[in-house]
């Protein structure tokens, strides 16, 4: 089942239909007829169009449910995910897992203590690019990691009712882009430390208010023990270069260009020549973390190793903070 059938709702749908042994069987949202416009977009070819609803019970008490893909608006994750877990339907939900920590482990305690699958669905880490880096991590090849530095912006017209401005709707450029500078930081920092992230021992930040009071644009900086910087922008007014670049001492490895949906990746150490990693997608990007949720699904796990439960629990932890320093809190919190 696919709840929110929106853009992103599309690209997962897609992934769905080139990959094996899953299918699209329900839609759920809010407005009927988009929801039914969604289900014949893709249905399988000769077959009949996945059932839509606009309410989730009804579909979850239908039966047929084998797991829910949430892809709402980040202030209604939390109401989605909690009716999935307490009719015992494994859960792959879009990031924001949810909008603060202590929501996160209210719903992680839910899913362990009923036994039920649940995982944000952060696709970048699950990227084959990402392999490659990590590779290049666990051997050692830029040396002892120091900083870590990206980007995530991009210019849009401010519309007080869009998801990403209103406050209602937990919109604001941190929880909606800036998430992916935390979430590749902290792997990053884990997989060149061979051990947990471990919580920041600093965050600092500042930011440009949209008129709604959300966040426009973002500038954190965090430090980690063991003398590792991590910087980032993320925000919805200009054009910025989008890379992520993990610095060390003996070399560095830059993701270019939209680190989120990457393809390749480059290994620069002095006096030897750049090595360029390129790995395409084998549909557009979301199907890995497909993959990884109907992998852990049928072995049973309830989270995955690859972002687990205190992994996104911990990011949400570190937005909370960069929230409340620079001045952003939602209605419903």
């Amino acid at each position: 089942m696919i709840v929110g059938p929106g853009s992103i709702a599309n690209r997962f749908a897609e992934a769905i239909a080139h990959t094996a042994g899953a299918r699209l069987g329900s839609i759920c949202g809010r407005d009927a007829a988009r929801s039914t416009a969604f289900a014949a977009r893709w249905a399988a070819p000769g077959g009949a169009p996945p059932r839509s609803a606009t309410d989730i019970h009804a579909l979850l008490e239908a039966g047929g449910v084998d797991g829910v893909y949430i892809a709402t608006p980040h202030s209604h994750h939390d109401l989605f995910i909690e009716a999935c877990l307490r009719a015992g339907k494994p859960v792959l939900c879009e990031k924001p897992l949810v909008v603060n920590r202590a929501t996160a482990e209210r719903l992680v305690a839910l899913a362990r203590s009923r036994r039920v699958f649940l995982m944000e669905a952060l696709w970048t880490r699950f990227l084959p690019i990402y392999g490659a880096v990590g590779a290049w991590l666990d051997e050692g090849a830029i040396g002892r990691l120091r900083h870590i530095q990206s980007s995530f912006c991009f210019p849009t017209a401010f519309d007080p009712e869009s998801r990403l401005f209103a406050p209602a709707l937990a919109g604001g450029a941190l929880l909606d882009t800036g998430i992916y500078n935390l979430s590749m930081a902290q792997w990053a920092v884990a997989r060149a430390t061979h051990q947990s992230c471990p919580e920041p021992s600093s965050i600092d930040a500042s930011a440009l208010l949209a008129p709604s009071g959300v966040d426009m644009r973002v500038m954190a900086t965090l430090w980690f023990p063991g003398d590792v910087g991590v910087q980032f922008t993320c925000g919805y007014d200009c054009e910025a270069g989008n890379a992520m670049h993990l610095c060390g001492d003996a070399g560095r490895i830059v993701i270019p260009n939209r680190f989120w949906e990457a393809r390749d990746a480059v290994l620069e150490r002095p006096g030897k020549e750049p090595e360029i990693r390129r790995l395409p997608f084998r549909v557009n990007g979301f199907e890995y973390q497909l993959d990884e949720a109907m992998d852990c699904v049928r072995r049973g796990a309830l989270q995955s190793e690859r972002i687990r439960h205190e992994d996104s629990c911990a990011v949400i932890g570190w937005m909370d903070e960069i929230r409340r320093r620079i001045g952003v809190a939602y209605p419903f919190e």
